[in-house]
């Protein structure tokens, strides 16, 4: 008897020491201070994007949101800045090349307008601080919307009443009713309204079931392997600039890309910008596809085998690609109904 009760302790010993070597069921606990360090990489998001050279108003997004959808602002009356960053398709048209007014391609995939005010500058080249500036480009690009001059724009709002009377709501007490650098900023103040938050920012701030436990295996991963050396902030991104290839070079042999596009480098002329593009910001990007600033790569497993190769010089394991794009998607989020509505 004596020896059966021994033989019985030492089973349960065993099987005590084996047990507690696995590792914990429970994926929270399985990494105990995940949600911090998600919190220290990506901070709160904010409801607007504030400028305080352009405060964000009612009047002023209302304006905004009018001129963001109207046609009057390209040539032909046929194409509005909802044309190639169509809000009901989360700030883009998923083409790798978005049609000007005269049925010409422009050069570089259409970014998605959905949280760019969060970013460092505007443009895969960052040629623009901000969504200010930005807002006034395509407007007179020969092969966007291809208004020949800015006056020309100012006329045309002019001949409307009912613009009139917008503008001197948005920006009372001006001695000019309306004048492009107002359309710039009333644009501006709309977009820096177009924020998406989604059920990650429900976790960052203490929600622990708004991810799924392979959704939180994929931030894991995400941090670990790491992408958040370029890929952190608010926006996941869009807060730096980094060379396409800086493990690999040679970009366009992973992205099969038709033509070579050396970047920053064309602003500046410096080489070391060569190939240099703005880091895209991540949420939605199950939803902005195709993706890279050429718009070469439909699929978004693809791309992220593609960015761990060319940035970190990883091959991800079968689980790994399928944990990240689990993360990824939980990026997804909604703007406010009343800005998508016309």
């Amino acid at each position: 008897m004596k020896k059966q009760s021994i033989l019985l302790l030492t089973i349960i010993i065993l099987a005590s020491c084996s047990n507690s070597n696995k590792a914990p069921k429970n994926i929270d606990a399985k990494f105990p201070s995940l949600r911090k360090k998600a919190i220290d990489l990506f901070g709160k998001l904010p409801n607007i994007a504030d400028n305080k050279e352009n405060p964000v108003t009612d009047a002023k997004v209302a304006l905004g949101k009018r001129l963001y959808f109207d046609k009057i602002l390209s040539k032909d009356n046929t194409q509005s800045c909802n044309t190639c960053h169509n809000l009901n398709t989360y700030g883009v048209d998923n083409n790798p090349f978005s049609k000007g007014n005269d049925g010409e391609l422009g050069g570089r995939n259409s970014p998605t307008t959905l949280n760019a005010a969060l970013h460092i500058a505007q443009f895969w080249d960052g040629r623009e601080p901000d969504v200010e500036a930005q807002a006034g480009g395509p407007i007179l690009n020969p092969v966007e919307m291809a208004m020949p001059s800015k006056a020309v724009v100012v006329a045309r709002l002019d001949a409307d009443e009912s613009y009139f009377d917008m503008f001197d709501a948005a920006f009372p007490g001006a001695d000019e009713a309306i004048t492009y650098d107002k359309l710039q900023k009333a644009i501006g103040a709309f977009e820096r309204r177009l924020i998406t938050p989604s059920k990650f920012d429900k976790y960052l701030t203490g929600d622990n079931n708004a991810l799924t436990d392979k959704e939180k295996e994929g931030l894991q991963t995400f941090i670990k392997i790491g992408c958040t050396n370029c890929h952190n902030g608010v926006a996941i991104g869009g807060n730096s600039f980094r060379k396409f290839g800086e493990m690999q070079g040679d970009y366009w042999k992973y992205t099969k890309s038709k033509k070579i596009d050396n970047g920053k480098f064309d602003i500046t002329g410096n080489e070391s910008d060569k190939y240099v593009f703005k880091v895209a910001g991540l949420r939605n990007v199950s939803k902005t596809y195709p993706y890279f600033h050429d718009g070469s790569v439909d699929n978004l497993e693809d791309a992220v085998k593609i960015m761990a190769k060319t940035q970190l010089n990883k091959e991800l394991t079968k689980t790994e690609l399928e944990q990240i794009v689990a993360f990824l998607n939980s990026l997804t989020g909604e703007i406010a109904g009343d800005l998508k509505a016309r």
